[in-house]
């Protein structure tokens, strides 16, 4: 969409002298293409687009144009780069008159963002392609080609421990020719059964209540107040088909969430189903007195379902209010999931394989904090390494790693493949 602004191109509602109304407006979008939800000068963002379209439509004026702040808006919720919503709630100050305030946005905005009313929580929702959880759908073997990935931070680490992680060099074996096979299909036979389901569902329940998620986000430190979480319930229950993929519908319904919180708790929960981490470890991590590093879900499976006002729905007032909610535009969600979510979803697994490229990382080389507590909860760093063109590999019994053999070290941590 142009940002290009004409004469013609602005409605011109706000010379009449009517005052600006608060107002909440609902939407929905698909990520794909934008740079997140939050206003960012010079980037494209779904706040900028917003705000040319309540330009145009004269709802905001040329004086407050650029000036958020001007105008009170507020979001219930933020979404990183190519994260979609179908919920989302944003507010502020508003010329609305005349009537027609929601269509002359409409017309103004991009066919992936459409209009559908204080937010006290918010549900998420994950698409995970089934093949994710079957264990036996990764790399077995790595070759020594392919290109170099710094992987920073991945040793975990007892707070105060004078121990510090600079950097972790690790090969991939990902060459053009794995890509293409990655992308074009990954054959499994798992299936998400209700032995499977019963389990995964077991593992999202570990992160049900209020705890301390600061291992589950960036730059928040653990005696933050705002690491501290409340997760009201989070599910797997149901499969569906997207461009011939199955996926499994996870939902997240939370009071609000950090910075890739929900891609790292679905990658931990991914690590576990796999076998490649105790189910304690969700647990360990919520401990202010350890920092591991997580692996984090890719971006394009999340989407911003819904925002709950509950509590002011809740409320009693003398002259009565309207309740806030998406009952009204289910179908209408519905639709646009559809449409415009669920499809590039599942077109983006066909085509570039974004999920199965990033099982291909998740292992002991590239996050070692995957095996954190299974030897007593051992606070001293690892060398982890393998040597090129061995016969055997020679492995720890207790590690459960096929690739790697671990020794202690003091100083340094170095991975060869």
């Amino acid at each position: 969409m142009s940002t290009t602004i004409t004469a013609g191109d602005v409605t011109d509602f706000s010379g009449g002298g009517e005052e600006r109304r608060k107002v909440a407006i609902i939407l929905a979008f698909c990520g794909v293409g934008y740079l997140g939800m939050q206003r960012n000068p010079g980037a494209k963002t779904i706040e900028g687009e917003l705000e040319e379209a309540l330009f145009r439509a004269g709802s905001v004026t040329e004086t407050d144009r650029g000036k958020p702040k001007q105008y009170d808006f507020t979001r219930c919720a933020r979404t990183d780069k190519g994260v979609s919503a179908v919920g989302q709630v944003v507010s502020g100050r508003f010329h609305v008159d005349p009537p027609g305030f929601v269509d002359r946005l409409n017309a103004n905005l991009p066919d992936q963002i459409r209009l559908k009313k204080f937010c006290d929580r918010r549900r998420y929702v994950y698409l995970l392609p089934v093949f994710a959880l079957d264990p036996y759908v990764k790399c077995f073997e790595c070759s020594e080609r392919g290109r170099k990935n710094k992987i920073t931070g991945v040793v975990g680490k007892l707070k105060g421990d004078s121990f510090d992680a600079k950097s972790l060099d690790v090969r991939s074996d990902i060459t053009s020719n794995s890509l293409s096979a990655l992308r074009t299909d990954v054959k499994s036979k798992f299936c998400y059964g209700e032995e499977e389901k019963e389990r995964f569902n077991r593992i999202l329940s570990y992160y049900v209540g209020s705890y301390n998620f600061h291992n589950f986000t960036t730059r928040i430190k653990a005696d933050d107040p705002a690491a501290n979480r409340s997760i009201i319930s989070f599910t797997a229950n149901t499969v569906i088909s997207l461009d011939g993929i199955d996926f499994i519908k996870c939902e997240v319904l939370g009071q609000s969430f950090m910075l890739h919180q929900i891609r790292k708790m679905m990658g931990l929960a991914v690590a576990i189903m796999r076998n490649c981490a105790p189910e304690s470890l969700i647990e360990t991590a919520f401990s202010k007195d350890v920092n591991i590093t997580v692996p984090m879900a890719p971006e394009v499976g999340l989407y911003l379902d819904e925002c709950f006002f509950t509590a002011y729905n809740n409320t009693q007032f003398e002259d009565g209010h309207e309740e806030v909610s998406m009952e009204a535009y289910k179908e209408e969600a519905e639709a646009f999931k559809l449409k415009h979510i669920y499809s590039h979803i599942g077109s983006a697994e066909r085509r570039y394989g974004s999920v199965a490229l990033w099982l291909h990382s998740l292992n002991y080389r590239n996050y070692p904090d995957l095996n954190y507590g299974r030897n007593g909860h051992n606070t001293e760093p690892v060398l982890v390494y393998k040597t090129v063109g061995e016969a055997q590999e020679t492995t720890e019994p207790e590690q459960n790693d096929e690739n790697s053999q671990v020794k202690t070290s003091k100083d340094t941590i170095t991975v060869v493949a």
